[in-house]
């Protein structure tokens, strides 16, 4: 997996500060995209577990509060194993660090058996993240006014409060 930035102190995308973690590879392709460039699977530099190791530091601090993983798309069938195995540390080590994912992908499409993202990787990954915004972005849906997310398909899902109730549950902000 390659990824096309890691910002160590971001507040844009999620509550609080934040470490984003920009994967490179998307085939959703969305109109107008924020990130063009990271469509590509081998933009940016590699992933390693050195840079695993610079994330989990940088989640370190007592201010910080979580990770935020967007794309590219993180939820890509190509990017899942990697993506999981870095959400597995963060709970492992990290457990009080809340987990924010961006993907273009429905909450119900990760979920469709034999659909292109769901793998074997795809209910773990779930059970890990706190909060999910999903939905891919819509340039006739744009909203400036809304928080953490570009178009009003999108929606900010708590991930939490969806696996106790069974149903998706909206992130009240």
């Amino acid at each position: 997996m390659y990824y096309g930035e890691l910002k160590k102190r971001d507040i844009a995308n999620g509550l609080g500060v934040r470490v984003a973690l920009f994967v490179s590879g998307c085939t959703n392709h969305c109109e107008e995209c924020f990130n063009r460039a990271t469509w590509d699977f081998n933009f940016g530099k590699l992933y390693t577990q050195s840079t695993e190791d610079e994330i989990i530091e940088a989640l370190r601090p007592d201010y910080v509060r979580g990770l935020s993983l967007l794309g590219g798309e993180p939820m890509e069938p190509k990017n899942q194993p990697k993506c999981l195995d870095l959400l597995r540390r963060i709970k492992k080590e990290l457990p009080n660090k809340d987990i924010w994912c961006y993907t273009g992908f429905t909450y119900e499409e990760l979920l469709t058996k034999g659909g292109y993202a769901n793998t074997e990787h795809v209910e773990e990954m779930l059970s890990l993240i706190d909060v999910m915004v999903d939905g891919r972005f819509e340039k006739d849906k744009r909203n400036l006014m809304l928080k953490f997310r570009g178009s009003e398909n999108q929606r900010l899902i708590d991930m939490n409060a969806t696996r106790e109730k069974g149903e998706v549950v909206l992130l009240d902000l």
